[in-house]
């Protein structure tokens, strides 16, 4: 039984670690000191915009975020900051996530902060999201966990093969949540990367 426990105990703290491990995503979000819905809008009408970039509504949390362009590390290439909510703990410029292209062109990398402690967001969790044709919708599955119990009951050779053994594993996509795009609304009047001269 001590032995069930230690094996269950290391797999509860190893899942934050695989679910963020190596993606060069920081551990701790920044706030972009006064970015707001209006300056959003303002950075973003001075580039030429790629689809995913805008500003966004989540409904699911009623909460209106900007994506913008972002040199990190690695493949990341934009960020998701957060612009309006009513939860007056959610601070304007906070960067909650980042997303990095995949091989599939409608496809991404989404990492969003998944717990908040006293000063500011934590514990990035990757998921997948799906960008539309139109680049109107990012959807996303967030990440799931299940563990998988092996018993065996014969255990023959019983040093190679132990009583049992418990494995996670990450289940398969559901119906996503995601974010609608309410600027600019269907690329106001301009396809997306050509230039918009002011």
């Amino acid at each position: 039984m001590p032995r069930r426990a230690a094996i269950i105990s290391l797999m509860l703290m190893l899942l934050p670690l695989m679910a963020t491990a190596g993606n060069g995503i920081p551990k701790r979000a920044v706030v972009i000191d006064g970015l707001d819905l209006d300056s959003m809008r303002v950075r973003l009408d001075e580039t030429d915009m790629q689809p995913l970039e805008g500003i966004w509504y989540y409904p699911n949390e009623e909460m209106t975020l900007g994506i913008e362009r972002y040199r990190g590390e690695h493949n990341i290439g934009y960020r998701i900051i957060l612009l309006d909510s009513p939860d007056i703990n959610d601070v304007p410029g906070t960067v909650i996530g980042y997303i990095a292209s995949s091989a599939v062109d409608n496809k991404y990398q989404l990492w969003l902060y998944s717990q908040r402690d006293k000063v500011t967001l934590i514990k990035p969790l990757q998921c997948v999201a799906t960008l539309n044709g139109k680049a109107t919708t990012l959807t996303f599955d967030p990440p799931r966990w299940k563990f998988k119990v092996r018993v065996n009951i014969v255990r023959f050779l019983p040093t190679l093969f132990s009583g049992m053994s418990i494995i996670p594993e990450k289940t398969g996509e559901r119906l996503p949540v995601g974010f609608r795009k309410i600027y600019p609304e269907g690329g106001d009047g301009n396809p997306f990367n050509r230039i918009r001269y002011l």
